[in-house]
């Protein structure tokens, strides 16, 4: 490996600190999403519109008349994961939520590792609720690793397909990866790794030739109704290798980041946390009629 490569990984660690410690704290402290593995809590208020993102009086535009859910990845949760796309997308006008899933019974803050079926569920109940409270007909979704996956589920076999416009995911494990490739996240999330010795069924769901990986992409990957974008890197270290993650069918775009910025690096964990060029396809991909070139350029967008 090229020693530029070996480096990647605690530059990428060292910039997710700096984007944290730099995010303004009134970005930093949105109404929590629930916290329990099995049921969605009722829609908080938060103090303030200026408070960011799952603000639950936030009204869509008619500039942006969906809402955005954003679907964290494995060993994520609905805060850490989007401390810099929440903030992009509402300064840019969007009503936006984030949810936790996948919650493991005594295990905090670290979550995607339940059941990537019972998860969908959880996702299918916090739209309902984000569509009570916005009054919208439809909202938009993005998700980052396993969050650009698991919705497929909703969107297949739970109903979502009558409630979603369009799916945005960003690296999303949509043919599944190996154990090893999986085990790579950990050293991003410290203390994490005693969690392997537990049951984890999010992982397992997610090795490459699952009974779930097989149930979900049997028949196709898409259902009618819905536009699917995804955005990938050519140096994930997760989810390999990187065209495995894209999608074929009516309505799909895939991108590479390194077709519109060759000097991109990012890599697994940076393309949905603070990659600012993936954040700009984002916009596109959520509002195509205004979409913009994406270019190196777009990092300062």
């Amino acid at each position: 490996m090229l020693p530029w490569k070996r480096a990647l990984g605690p530059l990428t660690a060292l910039l997710l600190a700096a984007t944290s410690l730099a995010t303004p704290a009134v970005a930093a402290t949105p109404t929590a999403a629930p916290t329990t593995p099995t049921s969605v809590s009722a829609p908080a208020v938060s103090a303030s519109s200026s408070s960011g993102w799952n603000d639950y009086s936030c009204k869509p535009s008619a500039a942006h008349p969906r809402p955005v859910v954003l679907v964290h990845g494995t060993l994520g949760n609905a805060i850490d994961n989007w401390l810099g796309l929440a903030p992009y997308l509402v300064n840019r006008g969007y009503c936006v939520f984030s949810l936790d899933y996948g919650q493991l019974p005594g295990v905090p803050f670290f979550h995607g590792l339940g059941p990537i079926d019972a998860s969908a569920g959880q996702l299918a109940t916090y739209v309902d609720k984000v569509l009570a409270a916005t009054g919208a007909a439809k909202v938009d979704v993005v998700g980052h690793s396993q969050g650009g996956m698991m919705p497929r589920y909703y969107l297949k076999f739970l109903g979502g397909a009558a409630k979603v416009n369009a799916l945005v995911g960003l690296a999303p494990s949509n043919r599944g990866s190996t154990l090893l490739g999986l085990s790579r996240l950990l050293p991003y999330f410290p203390g994490a790794g005693e969690l392997l010795n537990e049951k984890t069924p999010g992982l397992a769901d997610q090795v490459a030739g699952s009974a779930f990986l097989t149930k979900l992409n049997a028949g196709g990957d898409t259902v009618p109704g819905v536009r699917y974008t995804v955005i990938a890197t050519r140096y994930d270290e997760v989810v390999t290798p990187y065209r495995s993650q894209f999608l074929t069918g009516p309505g799909v775009r895939n991108v590479l980041l390194q077709d519109l910025c060759p000097v991109d690096l990012s890599e697994h964990v940076a393309i949905g946390t603070i990659d600012r060029i993936a954040f700009h396809e984002v916009n596109n991909a959520l509002d195509p009629a205004r979409a913009t070139p994406t270019t190196c350029a777009s990092v300062i967008g």
